[in-house]
């Protein structure tokens, strides 16, 4: 079988014209042929060159496909682009994959809603190794809703991507599709045949407490955990935590859900993590940002950049020593909220990835929601890093 051959490029300059030039060339050479897929990512500060950045890409790489969006801030490797220019380019050539160009659009009804754009030869059935990388418009296409016609017709397959950011008012944040650029939808490649995605989303948290059990509830009210008031287990984890944890308490405390309630333990990884947005203290209630049901089995979980970088940490090595092939490439799609705003250093979520996995073709973007698998179900998430990292089938297969 053929290797498959990965390359990434990041620009750091207004002069992106040159510069992209220069950066098509070392690709080609890399890759020694025009490129099966390609990812674009732009800063803000390129929105009204999108169509030219596109259109000369596509001239000067001859990319099969191309997808991508804008993006608040840059990812290359080892380098995250923080309020300035840049644009991450990465090319792949990938033989003996199917690729799926997808356009996607949100259409409100009087029932709620539909996705149209479905290609007709993916609509129904997806191949066992299938993967979807998505890029969403976040003011105009709910990818939650995609996601839960994903979970029902393709159970197990893989979701990750994005929802373009850098601006926060509809039709200014753009994504791209081959030499399309629009302001509203989404776009995606289908990814089937030999390869090799796999994910891991590192949701920024860590557990605090015990799993415990709703026992009542109402939608997204949690009135009971184990047959006592919600927030009685609140106020016991507060008193027996340390005073760092308090701390980290104070600034806001996150609940986990866990996704298979079929194991016997849960550990990082398990859980789907959302705010707990209120208290009703009169009640002993707790609300949250999803909907729960009475039997399912959640964890109060603490989000601070000590959490976040142990947990991304942990998952990382975990996949890295889960098989003997290495990944060859990767796609971050990493929470606005993260970089300097969550952690001391600059390049965070960048540089564990070099540093636990090792120096592979690296890009993304900070996104405003990243998508990416749980437990097998695909969701829409916050303060999160979600990775696709790319393996090679020859490899996997020595």
């Amino acid at each position: 079988m053929t290797k498959q051959k990965f390359h990434s490029e990041l620009i750091q300059s207004g002069n992106w014209s040159s510069e992209l030039s220069l950066a098509v060339s070392r690709i080609l050479a890399e890759l020694g042929q025009a490129p099966d897929l390609t990812c674009l990512f732009i800063s803000p500060h390129f929105q009204d060159d999108a169509e030219a950045i596109v259109a000369q890409l596509d001239d000067e790489l001859s990319s099969i496909h191309t997808i991508g969006c804008t993006g608040e801030s840059i990812v290359g490797v080892k380098t995250e682009v923080e309020s300035a220019p840049a644009i991450s380019v990465w090319s792949a050539v990938l033989p003996e994959t199917s690729i799926t160009p997808i356009r996607l659009t949100f259409e409100r009804t009087i029932g709620g809603g539909a996705i149209h754009g479905w290609p007709e030869e993916v609509h129904e059935s997806w191949g066992d190794e299938s993967t979807l990388l998505l890029l969403g418009e976040p003011f105009s296409f709910p990818a939650d809703v995609l996601l839960a016609e994903v979970n029902e017709k393709q159970p197990g397959k893989p979701v990750i991507g994005g929802m373009a950011s850098g601006f926060f008012s509809p039709g200014e944040n753009r994504v791209f599709l081959n030499r399309d650029v629009y302001s509203i939808g989404a776009v995606g490649v289908l990814l089937q045949g030999a390869i090799r995605v796999e994910s891991v989303v590192s949701q920024g948290c860590r557990p605090i407490g015990e799993p415990l059990v709703i026992t009542k509830c109402e939608r997204n009210v949690i009135q009971q955990l184990r047959g006592e008031p919600a927030l009685k287990h609140v106020h016991d984890i507060y008193e027996s935590s340390s005073t760092h944890e308090q701390a980290a308490m104070q600034q806001g405390l996150n609940l986990g859900r866990v996704i298979d309630e079929y194991k016997d333990d849960f550990e990082q990884g398990d859980f789907l993590v959302r705010n707990i947005e209120n208290v009703v203290p009169d009640e002993g209630s707790i609300v949250v940002t999803d909907f729960v049901r009475a039997g399912q089995t959640v964890q109060f979980h603490l989000r601070d950049a000590e959490a976040a970088d142990g947990e991304m940490k942990q998952l990382l090595a975990r996949k890295r020593d889960s098989t003997t092939a290495q990944p060859t490439a990767g796609l971050l799609f990493t929470c606005n909220g993260r970089g300097s705003r969550m952690f001391e250093t600059l390049h965070h979520d960048a540089t564990v990835i070099n540093d636990v996995i090792g120096e592979i073709p690296l890009a993304g973007f900070f996104a405003m929601g990243e998508i990416g698998p749980i437990g097998g179900t695909n969701f829409v998430h916050g303060f999160t890093a979600s990775i696709a990292l790319f393996f090679d089938p020859a490899e996997t297969q020595q």
